[in-house]
């Protein structure tokens, strides 16, 4: 029987032994050996995935994505140092090579000339950056780059980035400064598991990642239970082995699995086999670097909603165009998810090989796997002649037309929509076909449209009127941007932008679709509803949004927390009051993640400001400050709180300091102007409201502002003038509007006063005081009541 006892020992040790190797990270790391409780995760390198998926790993490594980051070194650094020089704005920058180093001479952030080293590359294709690292563990980005493009293409050359305004040392776009900084700014889209580590006690960084370039887990996620259920599957011992349909992973993109695509035989175009789900894995995947958006948290999973743990630019002024279009370096998430390819259930991969960074089939062919060549690759369909073109016409020429960032780098706008020149004319958004016919009107080009292909053909994004009205403050903004915001048919990340543009047009007939919002399955759309909520007192809206401050989505909870914020502890019903503190403690987080960032330092103090914890907010204003003084809305913001605690002089020194870094801030010298006109200094004030006022003509409240100054220096003839001036502008601004009543009435002038009062009566129908003015100024002009 001794035998038996041998066998069953040895069989020990092996059951051991595998449990061991099961229960063992792939990098070494002991994550705990509780059977069916294992969930922490590590990465592994993209080496290891290699061994098992080898034609991936190839086209990954041949993909411009693998240089996305390296080390500088001879086979990496594609720019010219063997001592070339390149000028800019009086700054003469030297790029030479010396004792295995890559280095430049160029204007530090001091502005004076000194040598650095090139630690890193950074892109590759059409222009490759180069990043120094300084002692407090800073990488900045060189604002001179190297174009990669072939001499013949114009490439082969060093350029700067700003081409045409002089970048100085103390401006926040020097190489050197704020928003060049790799850390927060490039390192999450160019490396893998980033964790950025700025230590904000001593004012330094200690970034570190899995993998310096894109690695596998970049998109994957962390890797290590993926390989470990590899291992099982080539394991002799039939227990080790689990049927675990992700194969470990977070995510299985399978949103393609099973798809077909058809012709509908009621319209000849592309239908799904199936409808697409409501999170879309690949584009939120993709998102994380393909978006305009800001991190909130380090704990973002493949495959959820991108605004769980980023915030999302949504279509914005400045950023896109009324219509939708890409303006700013927006990326293509946010133009994708307005398409009607979108919309129907197309995918990045359906477009896009992932491994290899390259389309699936080159030119229009990518396009004819879903469009019919003989419906769309035909004159009657486009009606241009392609022979001899240049550049060669393709689909995107139409429906893609590119936009050049970074002085050389085009990107094709993803909203596939239809030319519109016809919004061209009327509201001035671009188009493609006058992208081309650059020598003709927009309206020659709408009319061939029409000829085309009819008058009611229109698109599927028809929202460029509502954004339009809403960024140029038309009478009718509101009511069509209700019409955006409460249209199921539109686009998800259009609904979302109506709601916060209706943030300033809260009325009881829209305020239904705040409610509506806050039970949209897309957390954007929740988001974006209590953003409209904004401007309301916390307590009325309590019983509405507190439900969300345990949503399922990180963004949706730290936004209501911050919307709540100002009901005080005793006001909250008791509940609620758990959730709100976890739900506060996250927002708190979410801000500490970005303590490098004056924004966020500020937003943190404004938040505790409605807190009461005025020493706390005092100290992240001060912060801020200190990272950039050139961030004036954390000055403005701490001139209020002194002004709140009866430091008005403090908030005059904040405020003066501020335009010393920022003389022409239209903002700082408004707001030293209302803090002398509190300190009583009445002509310093009126002065400092002048500036404000002709510094930002577009801003309405400026010259408003400006003008009762004036009006209350008994000075009624200027006061009026700057109003009729700034009216010019902003022809329906209702401080504008009302300024100018109660000028004209006091001035003794009642035609003019009835006038603007009408105007008034019409831009807010339902506002009884209104009509109850404009009854009194007409008896008072004995003129017939309509």
């Amino acid at each position: 029987m001794v035998w038996i006892g041998v066998v069953l020992s040895a069989l020990l040790v092996a059951i051991c032994g595998l449990a061991f190797q099961y229960f063992k990270s792939p990098g070494g790391t002991d994550q705990g050996l509780t059977p069916g409780l294992l969930t922490a995760l590590t990465f592994v390198g993209s080496e290891t995935c290699a061994t098992c998926h080898q034609t991936e790993a190839q086209s990954w490594k041949m993909s411009q994505h693998q240089h996305a980051m390296a080390h500088a070194t001879d086979a990496t650094v594609l720019g010219d140092f063997a001592n070339a020089s390149f000028d800019y704005f009086g700054i003469h920058s030297r790029f030479f090579h010396k004792d295995d180093k890559f280095l430049v001479e160029t204007d530090g952030p001091d502005g004076k000339l000194a040598t650095f080293e090139v630690k890193y590359t950074f892109g590759i294709d059409p222009l490759q950056q180069y990043l120094v690292e300084f002692p407090d563990g800073r990488l900045q980005a060189l604002s001179i780059a190297w174009d990669t493009r072939p001499e013949e293409k114009g490439g082969q050359r060093w350029f700067h980035l700003y081409p045409d305004e002089g970048i100085r040392h103390d401006d926040v776009l020097h190489w050197t400064k704020l928003n060049q900084n790799w850390n927060f700014m490039c390192a999450e889209c160019h490396s893998t598991d980033v964790h950025k580590n700025y230590d904000a006690v001593h004012d330094r960084f200690a970034t570190h990642f899995a993998e310096i370039s894109v690695g596998c887990e970049a998109c994957h996620g962390q890797g290590s239970r993926h390989v470990t259920w590899a291992r099982e599957k080539q394991s002799w011992w039939p227990f080790a082995k689990q049927n675990d349909p992700t194969k470990g992973f977070l995510v299985s993109f399978d949103e393609r699995a099973g798809v077909t695509w058809s012709p509908d035989p009621a319209t000849g175009l592309p239908r799904r086999s199936a409808a697409p789900a409501t999170l879309r894995k690949e584009v939120e995947t993709c998102g994380l670097c393909h978006a305009r958006r800001s991190a909130f948290s380090e704990d973002w999973v493949p495959g959820r909603w991108l605004s769980d743990t980023h915030g999302v630019s949504l279509l914005s002024r400045g950023l896109f165009e009324a219509d939708g279009q890409m303006r700013d370096e927006v990326y293509n998430y946010g133009a994708f998810k307005q398409s009607k390819m979108f919309a129907a259930g197309v995918t990045c991969s359906d477009c896009h090989e992932p491994h290899g960074a390259k389309l699936r089939i080159p030119g229009n062919g990518v396009c004819l796997q879903c469009h019919a060549t003989d419906r769309y690759e035909t004159v009657a369909h486009h009606h241009h002649h392609y022979d001899g073109a240049t550049p060669a016409l393709a689909c995107t020429s139409c429906h893609m037309p590119q936009r050049t960032y970074m002085v050389i780098d085009q990107r094709h706008d993803h909203s596939f929509r239809i030319p519109r020149p016809d919004l061209s004319a009327k509201l001035g958004t671009p188009n493609a076909c006058n992208g081309c016919h650059t020598g003709k009107p927009p309206e020659w080009a709408a009319s061939a449209i029409e000829q085309w292909y009819g008058p009611d053909r229109k698109g599927f994004q028809n929202y460029a009127a509502a954004f339009h009205s809403s960024w140029t403050d038309m009478p009718d903004a509101a009511v069509r941007l209700a019409a955006v915001a409460g249209d199921r048919g539109a686009p998800a990340l259009a609904r979302a932008s109506a709601l916060t543009e209706l943030g300033g047009h809260v009325t009881p007939s829209n305020f239904v679709l705040a409610r509506n919002g806050l039970s949209d399955p897309d957390p954007t759309v929740r988001i974006a509803a209590l953003d409209m909520l904004q401007g309301l007192p916390g307590l009325q809206i309590w019983p509405l949004v507190s439900t969300l401050l345990s949503d399922e989505s990180l963004g949706v909870r730290i936004r209501a927390a911050a919307l709540l914020a100002s009901v005080p502890t005793a006001s909250q019903p008791p509940a609620d009051r758990e959730r709100f503190e976890r739900a506060a403690a996250e927002f708190i987080a979410a801000q500490r993640l970005n303590d490098d960032r004056p924004e966020a330092r500020s937003m943190l103090a404004s938040f505790l400001v409605q807190r009461n914890r005025f020493p706390e907010a005092e100290i992240e204003y001060r912060a801020a400050l200190h990272l950039s003084a050139a961030y004036t809305t954390a000055a403005i913001n701490l001139a209020d709180l002194y002004r709140h605690l009866g430091r008005e002089t403090a908030g005059e020194a904040v405020l003066r300091e501020a335009i010393a870094a920022s003389p022409k801030d239209a903002g700082v010298h408004h707001a030293l102007g209302l803090t002398l006109v509190r300190l009583k200094r009445q002509n310093e004030a009126l002065t400092e409201l002048r500036q404000a006022a002709e510094l930002a003509p577009d801003q309405a409240r400026f010259a408003y502002v400006y003008a009762v100054a004036l009006h209350g220096m008994d000075r009624g003839d200027e006061a009026l003038g700057t109003v009729k001036t700034a009216l010019a502008r902003h022809p329906n601004d209702h401080g504008l509007l009302s300024a100018a009543v109660t000028f004209s009435r006091n001035a003794g002038d009642i035609p003019m006063a009835l006038r603007y009062a009408e105007q008034l009566a019409q831009l807010s129908p339902e506002d009884r005081d209104l009509a109850s003015l404009v009854m009194a100024l007409r008896q008072q002009l004995n003129a017939p009541i309509k």
